[in-house]
């Protein structure tokens, strides 16, 4: 019996965006496997059945010369599997700078290896309250809709800071391609499809407006209708997959959403968190008041080489000394922007600080016998999954009620990880009690 036909592939600019589309295609019909790199024949053989591929990249933090030398052979890797469409995935709120994480440059180096003369741009995501109407931004916090350049996070960002909200003119900063915008009225013209095969002529890059369920079914349809044979690139947020399943449940390609078993509860689990975002303050501040120990670790020891390796046992002493006292223990480098170092704000410090609280994590598994852990922060897991030797993921539960961070379940050679129950939680994502969520297998707190 042949393999099942590969819809989509995707490559995450970090691990919890990429864990955000794994979510959002297996919880929805379409088999999905993570890989944290491009994996041997043998690992991918393993999952043959699967209808996605994801690879987890480390790009959102990572400089442009990086992005050739990485992105150009993980795309092509990518290519090579002839889907339907490749997704470079970006996150919702995309922030991105010239020299940092730029999606102008993905652009550029995906339209290159695909040979496209035109990339779609989907960012919109109605599911995580993000919104694109007439090229602009928009995200919610805490309950309130905010431009994206007016955010009380994301404007903030120590290291991204989305300053502008029109999407075209955030990328102008990025790249020279000359980039089209498919609106909301025009989404809504009967002569829709005439008008996007106009732009694609016209147009370098496509941006499209998704401001709800039906924006974003139009926009899917149009994404599945234009592929070019071969497969097509395409750039955006989540909004991608959610917008294409529709189209695909439509024509057939897919069945109905599957049910996940109940993981059940764990008595203690392990959080290492290096993300600055607001949200993760506040689900840290929530969780020490609700029965998890809270450890802050000295981000700037960690960073330095001089120092790193005894600020990590230091912590990891101290994280061990709550896990044998029947705690869940939560190791954090900062509470919010305002504690973040500017200093840190460096390729080398990000990613030392990552590696660091992953080789802490690494040994409190191993001397506990942990099940489930949880990383927080973008960078931070991109870094810290090389220090479990996790080479694949799949989705074990979803979190419909906080969508981009569901639970997952961890594939490696080595036994002590192989199994491991794992969530990967972007800055901005989940609920303040999301840490006594993913302890609790799912059980929502007030």
């Amino acid at each position: 019996m042949s393999a099942p036909e590969t819809l989509i592939t995707y490559y995450g600019d970090d691990l919890t965006g990429s864990t955000d589309a794994l979510e959002a295609l297996s919880s929805r019909g379409v088999p999905t496997v993570l890989f944290t790199a491009i994996p041997d024949h043998e690992q991918l053989a393993r999952f043959a059945a699967c209808r996605a591929i994801g690879l987890a990249g480390t790009s959102r933090s990572e400089s442009p010369a990086w992005m050739r030398e990485h992105l150009t052979p993980a795309l092509s890797w990518l290519r090579e599997r002839h889907a339907g469409l490749c997704h470079y995935k970006t996150c919702s709120t995309f922030d991105s700078a010239p020299e940092t994480g730029s999606i102008g440059c993905a652009l550029e180096i995906g339209r290159e290896v695909f040979g496209q003369a035109c990339v779609p741009i989907v960012v919109g995501v109605p599911q995580m309250k993000r919104y694109t109407a007439f090229g602009h931004l928009f995200a919610a916090y805490r309950g309130d809709v905010y431009r994206i350049d007016r955010h009380p996070v994301m404007s903030r960002h120590p290291v991204t800071p989305m300053r502008e909200a029109d999407l075209r003119r955030h990328l102008a900063d990025q790249t020279t391609l000359d980039i089209g915008l498919a609106d909301l009225a025009s989404l809504a013209a009967e002569d829709i499809d005439q008008r996007v095969d106009d732009w694609q002529r016209r147009h370098q890059a496509l941006l499209y407006d998704v401001i709800d369920e039906a924006t974003q079914a139009s926009v899917g349809h149009q994404l599945w209708r234009t592929r070019q044979a071969g497969g097509s690139y395409v750039v955006g947020s989540s909004g991608v997959e959610y917008a294409l399943i529709p189209e695909w449940r439509s024509q057939g390609l897919i069945g109905p959403p599957p049910s996940f078993a109940d993981p059940g509860s764990v008595e203690r689990i392990a959080v290492v968190s290096g993300s600055c975002s607001e949200t993760t303050a506040r689900q840290i501040h929530w969780a020490k008041d609700h029965g998890f120990q809270t450890i802050a670790v000295d981000a700037a020891r960690l960073a330095d080489p001089a120092t790193g390796k005894a600020a990590r046992d230091e912590a990891l002493q101290r994280g061990l000394a709550a896990l044998k006292a029947g705690e869940s223990v939560i190791l954090h480098t900062a509470l919010g922007p305002d504690a973040a170092d500017p200093a840190l704000n460096t390729e080398q410090a990000r990613h030392s600080i990552g590696r660091r609280l992953g080789e802490i994590l690494r040994e409190l598994v191993i001397a506990e016998g942990l099940t489930r852990v949880v990383v927080a922060g973008g960078d931070t897991s991109s870094h810290a999954i090389e220090q479990l030797g996790i080479h694949a993921l799949t989705t074990r539960l979803p979190l419909p009620e906080t969508p981009g961070s569901p639970l997952c379940t961890a594939y490696s050679d080595d036994a002590r990880f192989d199994g491991l129950e794992i969530a990967f939680k972007g800055g901005q994502i989940g609920s303040d009690s999301y840490f006594a969520t993913i302890r609790d297998g799912g059980a929502q707190r007030p």
